[in-house]
């Protein structure tokens, strides 16, 4: 068990616990949303959890090596800031996925610029952003933050031969 584990169990049993001194069928409720939304995402998990796994299985390692390793500079970074823009899916997909990646041979750079990009430009966002901040805006957005995976990526190449 990770230590992110014992502290979501610390959180839930926390919170549990004031559901239930509040005697008010809080806690029923809270365990019967919990269990909607589980089976709402099981199918999403269950296949996230399988595509990791295909990935780690049948990732080319050289390949990863090469093109995002800790040598790959900026034609890494930029794959990486690529990457980051088409990848679907939220957190519970990406980040097994990520780990994965950086676990066969990814540099330190571009797995920080993967998860920026992801996380700031991700086109699947642009999407639902659209209809309600209009094309100035998500140009102006996504024009602004081009850069920035870029530079976090780059800064944690630098950073990377620093650390234990």
């Amino acid at each position: 068990m990770t230590a992110a584990t014992v502290v979501l169990w610390v959180i839930a049993i926390g919170f549990a616990y004031l559901a239930w001194k509040r005697k008010d069928k809080s806690l029923t409720t809270a365990i019967d949303l919990g269990w909607k939304t589980l089976k709402r995402n099981a199918v999403v998990l269950l296949l996230a959890f399988v595509i990791v796994g295909l990935v780690n299985a049948l990732s080319p390692q050289n390949l990863i090596e090469t093109y995002l390793g800790p040598d790959s500079g900026w034609e890494g970074l930029l794959l990486a800031e690529l990457l980051g823009l088409i990848l679907p899916g939220g957190p519970y997909a990406v980040f097994p996925l990520i780990a994965v990646i950086y676990s066969s041979g990814a540099g330190l750079g571009p797995v920080v610029t993967l998860i920026t990009s992801w996380s700031m430009l991700a086109l699947l966002s642009v999407t639902f952003e659209l209809p309600f901040m209009g094309w100035r805006f998500s140009a102006v957005r996504l024009g602004l933050g081009v850069a920035a995976p870029l530079a976090v990526g780059a800064l944690a190449m630098l950073a990377a031969p620093l650390l234990p």
